[in-house]
C-alpha cells in the first residue's frame, strides 16, 4: 500500500492523536456551567463533576502503564490504529449517554485511546525524525492538542446555543470524526525504523530511513551513519535480557526514569490543565458570567494554539533546559500575582447551593481584567514551553530497549495526575478558592531546581548519543556543552570513521550489508 515518508507529513498525520487528546479536555468545560447539561445529569456535586472529568484521564492511565508491551510487541503503528478505535467507540458511547454512570464509561473508553496515543505517538515521531528538526516534528504533537482544544471548545460553544440535550450530544457525537480519520490516516504511515531493525526487519527500516532522510538514497551519509547507529545500539540491546518494568529502575536506568516520570508529573502540576478543564469557574471567579465568560475564556484556547509555534520554530535551537526553566519560573510568577489579585479583590458568595462550586468572585472591574489578563501571560508561557517540552524531552531520554515501556510509564505517571487533579480542583475551589492556585505556584518553583540540577540536555543529539551521555553520566547543567567525543567509547571514532568512507563514496556496500555483520 501507498506509505508516505516525508517527515512532516508523517507526523501530522500522527499527530492527530494529540487532536484527540485536546477534544477531550475541552469537551466537557463547555458544558460544565449549562443548564441542559447541569438538568440531564442532575445536577453533578463537585465529586460527580471531578469523576466525569477526571474519568478520561483514569481509561488513559491504566493503558498508558501497559501500552510499552503492545508497542514494543506490535509496532508503534499498529497502537496508533488502536487507539483510534477506542476513541471511536467511547465517543459514541459519550453521546448517547442516558446518565453520569454511562458518560463515565464512556469518557473512560474514550481514554483507553488516549493513553495508547499519547504514549506512543511521541516516540513514534522521535524515532522518525531527523535529529535536526526532532524537536520540531515532536512538538507537533502538543500543539495538536492545543489545535484540538480550541477547536472542541467552539463547537461546544456553538452547540450551547442548541436547544435541550442535543447541545452536548451533538458536539460529543463530532468528536468521532478526527478519530476516524487517524484510523484510516494510519494505513499511509511508515514503520518506526527503529522497531523493525530491533526486531530483525533491516531491508524495510533501511528503506524508511533513506525514503526519510535523501530520498531513497542508501548511500547518503546522513543514513549510513543513522544506520550504523542503530545497528550498534541495537547489538548492544541484545546482550541485554529482554527489558521488564524492574529494569527501568535498576543501577543503570534509575535516574533516568525517574527524569521521565518527574518530568510528566511537573507538567501536571504546573496547574495547566486546570486552566484548562475548569477554565469557566476561573473565569467566574473573576466575575464574568454566562457567554461573556465562555467567549472571554475561548481567547485563551486561541493564545494556547499560536504560542505554541514558537516552540516547533526553535525549540531545536533553544534547547530544552533552557525552555523548561524559563517556563517554570514565568509561569511561577504569573500564579503569584493572581493569587495576590484574587486574595487582596475577591469577596465571599452568601447562601449557595451546595452544588455550587465557585464560591467567591471580583467586583472591582480594574482587578478582574489583570486576574484575566494574567491567566492569558500563564498559558502563552506554558504553550511554547511544558506543553510541547516534556512530551518531547520523555520520547528522547530512553534508549531504544527501554523506550516504549518507559514511555508508556511516563505518561502513565502524567495521568495519574491528570486524574488526581480533575478530581480534586471543583472541590479545592469550593473550599479554598483562590487558594487552588499558591499550591501549583509551588510547585512550578520547586520543578525549576529539579530541572536544573536532574535534566540534561538532548538538544542536536541522536538518540543514541543521548544514550552514551546518559551512561558517561554527565551532570545536567554540564550536558549542553557535551559531545561523544568527550567520552572515551572508542565506537564513535568507527562511526566518524563510516560517516567519512560513505561520504567519499567508498565501501556503500558494507553499508548495506552492515545489518548483517
Amino acid at each position: 500500500m501507498y506509505k508516505v515518508y516525508n517527515p512532516y507529513l508523517l507526523a501530522s498525520i500522527a499527530t492527530i492523536g494529540g487532536l484527540l487528546f485536546g477534544f477531550d479536555i475541552s469537551s466537557v468545560s463547555s458544558f460544565v456551567d449549562q443548564e441542559a447539561y447541569l438538568e440531564f445529569f442532575g445536577h453533578p456535586s463537585s465529586i460527580a463533576q471531578g469523576g466525569i472529568t477526571a474519568s478520561m484521564a483514569g481509561g488513559s492511565f491504566l493503558t498508558s502503564i501497559v501500552c510499552g508491551y503492545f508497542v514494543d510487541k506490535w509496532g508503534r503503528r499498529p497502537v496508533i490504529q488502536i487507539a483510534s478505535f477506542f476513541w471511536i467507540i467511547g465517543c459514541a458511547i459519550q453521546c448517547s449517554s442516558r446518565n453520569v454512570a454511562q458518560l463515565i464509561c464512556g469518557r473512560l473508553v474514550a481514554g483507553f485511546g488516549i493513553g495508547f496515543a499519547s504514549s506512543t505517538v511521541p516516540v513514534y515521531i522521535s524515532e522518525l525524525a531527523p535529529k535536526k528538526i526532532r524537536g520540531r516534528l515532536g512538538g507537533l504533537f502538543q500543539w495538536a492538542v492545543t489545535w484540538g482544544i480550541m477547536i472542541m471548545f467552539y463547537i461546544g460553544y456553538g452547540c450551547s446555543f442548541i436547544q435541550g440535550n442535543a447541545s452536548f450530544r451533538t458536539a460529543w457525537g463530532i468528536m468521532m470524526i478526527p478519530g476516524a480519520i487517524l484510523f484510516f490516516g494510519t494505513f499511509l504511515l511508515a514503520e518506526s525504523p527503529r522497531w523493525l531493525a530491533k526486531n530483525g526487519q533491516w531491508e524495510e527500516a533501511i528503506h524508511i530511513i533513506s525514503m526519510i532522510q535523501s530520498n531513497g538514497d542508501v548511500n547518503h551519509p546522513d543514513v549510513a551513519l543513522e544506520i550504523e547507529e542503530i545497528r550498534e545500539a541495537i547489538e548492544q540491546d541484545k546482550e541485554a535480557a529482554k527489558t521488564t518494568v524492574a529494569d527501568l529502575f535498576k543501577k543503570d536506568s534509575i535516574v533516568r526514569t525517574s527524569v521521565g516520570i518527574s518530568a510528566q508529573i511537573w507538567q501536571q502540576l504546573t496547574g495547566m490543565n486546570v486552566m484548562m478543564y475548569y477554565i469557566v469557574y476561573m473565569f467566574k471567579m473573576a466575575g464574568y458570567e454566562g457567554n461573556t465568560a465562555l467567549v472571554s475564556s475561548s481567547i485563551q484556547y486561541v493564545i494556547n494554539m499560536v504560542m505554541t509555534i514558537p516552540a516547533l520554530l526553535f525549540i531545536d535551537s533553544w534547547g530544552r533546559r533552557k525552555v523548561l526553566i524559563s517556563g517554570s519560573i514565568l509561569m511561577g510568577m504569573w500564579l503569584l500575582i493572581m493569587s495576590v489579585l484574587l486574595g487582596v479583590f475577591s469577596i465571599p458568595l452568601e447562601n449557595l447551593p451546595d452544588t455550587e462550586f465557585v464560591r467567591i468572585t471580583v467586583e472591582n472591574k480594574a482587578a478582574s481584567k489583570a486576574i484575566i489578563s494574567v491567566s492569558y501571560l500563564f498559558v502563552a508561557t506554558f504553550a511554547p514551553t511544558w506543553g510541547p517540552g516534556i512530551w518531547l524531552y520523555c520520547s528522547e531520554i530512553f534508549p531504544t530497549r527501554q523506550r516504549g515501556l518507559a514511555s508508556g510509564i511516563s505518561a502513565g505517571a502524567n495521568w495519574i495526575f491528570n486524574f488526581a487533579l480533575a478530581m480534586f480542583v471543583p472541590t479545592a475551589f469550593k473550599n479554598i478558592t483562590w487558594r487552588t492556585y499558591i499550591i501549583f505556584l509551588v510547585f512550578c518553583f520547586v520543578m525549576t531546581f529539579h530541572v536544573y540540577f536532574m535534566f540534561p540536555e538532548t538538544k542536536g543529539k541522536t538518540l543514541e548519543e543521548i544514550e552514551m551521555m546518559w551512561d558517561a553520566k554527565v551532570p545536567a547543567w554540564k550536558s549542553a556543552s557535551w559531545t561523544p567525543d568527550n567520552t572515551p567509547i572508542s565506537r564513535q571514532a568507527d562511526l566518524d570513521e563510516k560517516h567519512r568512507n560513505v561520504a567519499e563514496g567508498e565501501h556503500t556496500e558494507d553499508v548495506k550489508e552492515a545489518p548483517q555483520v
